[in-house]
């Protein structure tokens, strides 16, 4: 890539940011149906007719942060050790982005609650599931590509994806009830281990 368009995809990278951060910003601060395009537009000093051409909708924009963290723990799954299982990869790739990133969810107080109105607000639900299946999707072909099947004939990589993502999800879920206490690295790190500690089911044999 040259140095022109390093510098090109780095300023639409950062004015996504800006925009996706205005509106979740705005949204948790005044709800979601006191927030309208033009207004995230306003605060983050672009026109609208430049915030369309990101995003569908405010819904999208809101949930757009979220598709920059699921990237990163699909990079950190695809630098894991072609050794380890599937599981333990997800799991190592989650600690990775945990540990090593300043925007894991954990470090930043409002993402708690972006997540709790991503789980509650019915009108973002569309545009979260759409994030989600893209980092699964992704996932899967990770995952297939380490094992060496084929995604679309194999069900293995996407079982392992979904028992990853189902854990991980589990964690958040705790993470985000009302009055929880237990940090999310902790568990996350729970989840895995009481998926480690299920024993595996007896196969049918003919």
């Amino acid at each position: 890539m040259s140095t022109q368009q390093g510098r090109r995809t780095r300023k639409v990278r950062e004015s996504r940011e800006t925009m996706a951060n205005a509106a979740v910003d705005l949204v948790l601060a005044h709800g979601l149906d006191q927030v309208t395009v033009e207004t995230i537009s306003e605060r983050a000093d672009v026109s609208r007719r430049t915030f369309s051409r990101y995003f569908a909708g405010k819904e999208d924009a809101v949930v757009d942060a979220l598709r920059a963290d699921f990237a990163l723990i699909n990079a950190a799954l695809a630098a894991r050790p072609a050794r380890e299982s599937p599981l333990t990869a997800y799991y190592r790739a989650l600690r990775s982005w945990l540990v090593d990133e300043p925007t894991a969810w954990h470090r930043l107080p409002r993402s708690r609650d972006l997540l709790r109105m991503l789980h509650e607000e019915p009108a973002l639900l569309p545009a979260y599931l759409r994030v989600q299946d893209e980092a699964e999707t992704e996932s899967v072909a990770i995952v297939a590509r380490r094992l060496g099947l084929d995604a679309e004939r194999d069900l293995r990589p996407a079982l392992a994806v979904s028992l990853a993502v189902g854990a991980f999800g589990t964690a958040v879920r705790f993470w985000i009830a009302p009055g929880e206490s237990d940090p999310l690295p902790r568990l996350i790190d729970t989840a895995f281990a009481a998926l480690a500690d299920e024993p595996a089911p007896r196969t049918a044999t003919t």
